[in-house]
């Protein structure tokens, strides 16, 4: 049983909860919980899209930097590996999936929100990667993930500098999809979330692995992943009752296979 990390699951949508006081530090065992969350939020077919909450105050504040200060070169070889893949189980989940992001998103924060298909963050929200002012840089998938989100020079600017951003230019930048009031965050990450719930599982998969795998391959190696993905598409069921209830002119009734 997990102690600071709840899997929530209402109406086909589940919720990874954050909760440890008094900021949600990403210490080790938070990592391992997390991955956890994640791994078996993508097993379970009664779950169809995912919302990674931090709860109504912070989403993540960090890393424990008391458990690494006192980490040697060879500790941290051993302790980056788990915790790159704790975020990209969050990563790999292959339903949709958006983080609900109110108060703090730094350093292990931030880069745990960028592993979501989307982001919805308070209007009070501060965004960014501090880790420079520790003498160290992102570990846990930063220089990558937010690099394609928003481009290489702005993630260098905010990576090299560490300086932290409000809502607003999370959202002109791109690390922000929606900017709402705080106390409207969750309830506008499950109404995005919900949308999903009787979804085609199967194509809305294959489109995110297309377009997740597609971003690291150059076009034409890109555009055979599409191929792919999209004529195995014609073997599922929700293919034939999508297509049937077209030509119907009726609502699918989508079954998830």
């Amino acid at each position: 049983m997990a102690e600071f990390v709840r899997l929530e699951v209402a109406d086909a949508v589940a919720t990874i909860r954050l909760d440890k006081p008094k900021l949600n530090p990403l210490d080790a065992q938070m990592q391992a919980e997390i991955r956890a969350a994640a791994e078996e939020a993508a097993e379970r077919d009664d779950i169809r899209a995912v919302i990674v909450y931090g709860g109504p105050k912070v989403f993540a504040a960090g890393a424990d930097i008391k458990e690494m200060a006192d980490m040697s070169r060879d500790d941290m070889d051993k302790h980056s590996g788990p915790l790159q893949a704790s975020f990209t189980a969050v990563a790999h989940i292959p339903k949709p999936t958006v983080a609900a992001v109110t108060g703090y998103a730094l350093g292990g924060g931030c880069e745990l929100a960028l592993c979501a298909d989307r982001r919805i963050v308070a209007e009070d929200a501060k965004l960014g990667q501090p880790e420079i002012s520790l003498g160290i840089m992102p570990g846990a998938g930063g220089t990558q993930r937010l690099s394609r989100l928003v481009g290489p020079s702005k993630a260098k600017d905010l990576i090299f500098t560490g300086r932290l951003v409000g809502a607003e230019e999370a959202l002109r930048i791109g690390l922000a999809d929606e900017v709402v009031p705080a106390d409207a965050v969750y309830d506008t990450a499950m109404a995005w979330a919900s949308q999903f719930a009787n979804g085609p599982a199967a194509a809305l998969r294959a489109a995110k692995e297309s377009i997740d795998h597609g971003l690291d391959v150059d076009i034409d190696a890109g555009l055979e992943i599409e191929r792919a993905q999209f004529a195995g598409l014609f073997a599922t069921e929700d293919r034939g009752i999508g297509m049937r209830a077209f030509m119907d002119k009726a609502k699918p009734d989508f079954v998830g296979r």
